[in-house]
C-alpha cells in the first residue's frame, strides 16, 4: 500500500494512491488508521508533499556501506554510526534543495528511509519490524566543506531543506530485493542492493531505540552507498528505489550577501 500526503485545492490531507487515483483518508493514517471520507483524486491534479514530517526527529546512520566508508578515508564502525537531522530540513518531492550561501560544497547522498509506526524503546532486532509503519525514500544532503571544518555534523546536515523525503510511504516493501540509485541530471552516481547495509533495518531500529524512545513518524535514514559527490544550482537530483519510486529534487542557490 502507498501512502501519500499530498496538496490539493488548498487543503493538505494523506491518501492511498490506487493507480491513477488517490483515495482520501479521514486523516494521518499514523493515527486515525484507514478510514476513508469516500473522494477520490485523480493523481495527477495533486502535489505530492513529504510522506512525513518527523513529530521529533530525522535519525540517521553514518557509514552504513563498506565501499562508502572507503570513498569518506576511513573503515566502517563496528555498531551503527548515529546522528540526528532536525525535522526542519525536510522538504518534499519537487522542491528545492537550498544550497546555504556558507557552503561552497554541498552533496547528495541518497538513502533508503525506514517510517517508525508506534512508539519503540529497547525494542529487540527480532521484533523491530512490527514497530515499521513503512518505508520511503531520503536525500541526506550534507555540507561537506563544513563536514570537515567543524569535524562534527550537525551543522553540516541540518539546513533547511537538507533532508528531502519521498514520493510516498510503501507499507509492503522488501529491502532485501531492492536496489537503489542517485542521478544528477540523468547521469548515475550512485547504484548499489540495499543488501550492501552492513547493519541491517531492524538492528538499526534496536540500537537506536536503546539510546532515545522513536516516535510514530519518526523517520530513519540507514545509509548511502558510494558515489556521493556534489551538485550546483540548477542540478535535477533523483534518487530511485525499486519499489518505492522516485525522489526528485532541483537545487538552487540561497541569496549571498553583497
Amino acid at each position: 500500500m502507498k501512502i501519500a500526503r499530498f496538496s490539493h485545492d488548498d487543503a493538505i490531507s494523506y491518501g492511498i494512491i490506487d493507480g491513477s487515483d488517490i483515495v482520501v483518508l479521514a486523516g494521518d493514517p499514523m493515527f486515525t488508521g484507514y478510514e476513508t471520507t469516500g473522494a477520490r483524486v485523480p493523481l495527477a491534479d495533486v502535489a505530492l508533499l513529504a510522506p512525513v514530517i518527523p513529530r521529533s526527529k530525522v535519525v540517521c546512520v553514518g557509514k552504513n556501506y563498506h565501499d562508502h566508508a572507503a570513498e569518506m578515508g576511513g573503515v566502517a564502525p563496528e555498531e551503527p554510526l548515529l546522528f540526528l537531522k532536525p525535522n526542519t530540513a525536510v522538504i518534499g518531492p519537487n522542491d528545492a534543495i537550498v544550497r546555504p550561501a556558507l557552503s561552497e560544497q554541498t552533496e547528495y547522498e541518497g538513502e533508503l528511509v525506514v517510517v517508525i509506526g508506534k512508539i519503540a524503546k529497547n525494542v529487540k532486532a527480532e521484533n523491530a519490524l512490527d514497530y515499521v509503519l513503512g518505508y520511503t525514500i531520503g536525500n541526506d544532503v550534507t555540507a561537506r566543506d563544513l563536514q570537515r571544518k567543524d569535524g562534527q555534523w550537525a551543522r553540516a546536515k541540518g539546513f533547511d531543506t537538507f533532508c528531502p523525503l519521498g514520493p510516498v510511504i510503501e507499507t509492503d516493501f522488501d529491502p532485501a530485493s531492492a536496489t537503489i540509485e542517485t542521478r544528477v541530471n540523468g547521469d548515475v552516481r550512485q547504484q548499489a542492493p540495499l543488501t550492501d547495509m552492513i547493519h541491517s533495518v531492524a538492528a538499526i531500529i534496536e540500537y537506536a531505540s536503546a539510546v532515545f524512545t522513536l516516535l510514530p513518524g519518526d523517520v530513519i535514514m540507514t545509509g548511502t552507498p558510494a558515489g556521493v559527490g556534489a551538485f550546483g544550482a540548477g542540478d535535477v537530483v533523483e534518487v530511485e528505489i525499486s519499489g518505492l519510486g522516485i525522489l526528485r529534487n532541483v537545487a538552487r542557490d540561497a541569496a549571498r550577501a553583497s
